[in-house]
This record gives C-alpha cells, structure tokens and sequence, in this order.
C-alpha cells in the first residue's frame, strides 16, 4: 500500500510547501534579527527566532510523515480521541497558560511557547468531516445532522474567545460556515446558521471586547486617530510596503524591523517581505499559498468519499482563510488579530498543524489519484 501511495502523491504540493517553509525559514531569520538583539531583556543572538523556527520545523517533520502515510479513513477513528485532548488542554489553559499579547493562550515550555488552537482547527475540520459524512442519509435533519455539532463547535468557539483569541475563534467558525454549505444542508438552515453566527459576532464586539481589542477593530480603518498606539502596528506596514515597491529594498535591508514595527517576524512579516523583495515577493508568497489551497479544493472535487472530500475542504479553507485574515490585517482591511501567515511567519504549533494538514491532504489526493488510476485500468 505504502509503495502505491509514494507512486500516487501529489509532489508539487509537498514541494511547494517546502518551499514555503524555507522562505519562511529565511524571511523569519531576517525580520527577527534585529528585534532578537534589542528588543529582549537578555539580548539574544540574531538567529534566535530562526533556529527555534528550524526546531519546531524538524519536529513537523515527522508529524508530517505520519499525514502522509496515515491513511486518511482512519482519522475517524481518532476524532473522539482528538476531541476530548483538545478540550482538555483548552481548560487547563485556564489555570496553567502563559499571557502573551494580553491573550492566555499558550503552555509555556522552556523558551518555546504551545498554543492548543492550532490543534483544534483541525480537530474541528475532522469532525464536522466525520458527522457530515456519517449524516448524509439525513442531513436535512437539522437536529440530527446539524445541532450536535453546532454545540461543539460553539464550546469551541466560546472556550477560545474567552482567552481572548478573538481572530482564531472567527477562523473556527469560518471554517465550519465553509464545511456546512459544502456538507449539503438546507437553504433555511443556512440562513438559521447565519443569523446565530451574526448574533454571537455581535455579542462579543460588544460585550466581551477588551479595550485594547476594540482598538485593533478601529485601528483596522482609521489608524492614523491613534498613531502612537493602536494605529502604530499598521502604519509601519504601509511605510513598508510602500516603500518596498517592486523589487523591494534588497534582502535583509529592511528599516522597518529595526524597532518601528513591532515583533516583524509574528503576523506582520509580509510587511518586512514587501519592503525587503517588494511586490515580486508578495505575489510570490501570495501565488504558492493559492496553489495549495486550488489543489486542495480540486482534490475535494475529485474525491468521492465524503469524508475525504469534507476533511480535504475544511483543509483547504483554513488555509485559504487565515491567509486571507493575515494579509487583510497588515494591509488594514481587516482588524489586527495575530493571525500568523501560514508556513511563513514564526511560530511553532501553526507550522507544525500547517505541515500535518497538508501532508494529510497530499494523503487525500494519493487515494483518490490511487482509484482513478484503478479506474482507468478497469
């Protein structure tokens, strides 16, 4: 079997996504650098953030592996299992996280920080792939097919705003809105959907929104009210993206990152891209995180088992979503929320769960290339 799927693997995404990973790898070196030197309070070296990257990309890489030559049917099996770590590492959140950016969401470990939310994107991509696929005989049953995992889904939601992570909670729900319209439901369900969805959006804009979160909504569409403050993030992006332009200023060359806009190599690094290698390296990033995510969406197409067409989805959107998401803050139009660049920016547990999701989609688009391939010879 294992020889079959190697002969059956969609490679140009596994090499696109390394590709990735090593720009990220070098764009992070670069960002980092300088913020490594004199933005601690022990002055680290400069390729501090770009060997903890490296490390946490050598422990993706066996996470990785196992995407790849674990067949995908068998992650039903495992979503109880997935399910019931991911609550409980989101409540011992509570009591035992480490506060970074006025958000308790990470497990402190050494000099390496863990954060629980990347695992349950694709907990939650594997479970709606599961109940959906199991419920389609009845999947215009709204208390049947979509109620129970509405529930989890909104614990999950709820658990993780509460943080507050208010940019990871709207990327879970935005998955599931993907995964529902794609799983076959009604249109009056939908709309049911969509008004709770607006409902809760609305009840925490305005009941539990911190100050300083508020702030990052306003700043999105009028930074230069707050210059100093809230609008000081976004308005080093523009200078450095403007002053970019084409060709960028030359690798390593950035102002920006030498203390105006604050921690560069995190969700704004596609601000030090285009002032570093300008528009060529913006599209550049832009086009191979489009291939993954057409790929993805084709793959799901062609797949004729619903649970790999549905997990392939989820995957696919979350990737396309929280790209989306990060460079809509950084070019203020969309709030500022620390939602990382996928592959590129640091930060260990998104690179780890990215790495894994793909290769599980590589994995998906194996089988179904493995019966076609079948298909064709019959």
């Amino acid at each position: 079997m294992l020889k079959k799927l190697l002969h059956h693997y969609d490679y140009s995404l596994l090499a696109v996504m390394l590709l990735l990973v090593g720009f990220g790898l070098i764009m992070v070196y670069s960002a980092g650098s300088v913020w490594a030197r004199l933005f601690f309070e022990t002055p680290q070296p400069p390729s501090y953030f770009f060997i903890h990257q490296l490390m946490w990309f050598l422990l993706a890489v066996p996470v990785g592996i196992f995407g790849l030559i674990f067949p995908y049917q068998a992650y039903r099996k495992l979503v109880k299992p997935m399910i019931i770590l991911s609550l409980g590492l989101l409540f011992l959140l509570f009591t035992l996280g480490n506060t970074v950016n006025n958000a308790q969401s990470w497990f402190h470990l050494g000099s390496f920080n863990i954060q629980p939310a990347e695992l349950v994107k694709i907990t939650v991509i594997m479970y709606l792939a599961s109940v959906f696929s199991n419920k389609q005989h009845v999947i215009s049953d709204f208390k049947t097919s979509v109620l129970p995992p509405l529930i989890v889904v909104i614990a999950y939601f709820c658990m993780i705003a509460a943080q507050p992570d208010f940019g990871t909670a709207m990327i879970l729900i935005s998955i599931a809105t993907v995964m529902v319209l794609c799983a076959g439901l009604r249109a009056k369900h939908l709309m049911f959907l969509g008004g709770i969805a607006a409902v809760f959006v609305l009840l925490f804009y305005n009941k539990f929104l911190s100050s300083n979160q508020l702030g990052r909504f306003t700043a999105a569409y009028d930074p230069f009210s707050d210059a100093d403050k809230t609008g000081r993030q976004l308005i080093n992006s523009y200078i450095a993206i403007a002053s970019g332009g084409f060709n960028g200023r030359g690798l390593g060359h950035s102002i920006e990152k030498t203390g105006f806009l604050p921690e560069p190599q995190t969700d704004f690094i596609i601000s030090i891209i285009g002032e570093e290698l300008g528009l060529l390296g913006i599209l550049f990033v832009v086009f191979c995180l489009a291939y993954l995510v057409f790929k993805g969406f084709v793959t799901a197409i062609r797949c004729k088992d619903v649970f790999g067409s549905l997990l392939a989805i989820g995957i696919s959107s979350m990737l396309a979503i929280q790209t989306i998401v990060n460079l809509g803050a950084a070019t203020g139009l969309l709030p500022i929320t620390g939602v990382t660049l996928p592959f590129v920016s640091y930060g260990g547990s998104s690179l780890i769960m990215m790495v894994f999701s793909i290769c599980v989609l590589i994995n998906i688009s194996a089988f179904v290339n493995m019966k076609r391939s079948n298909s064709q010879l019959d």
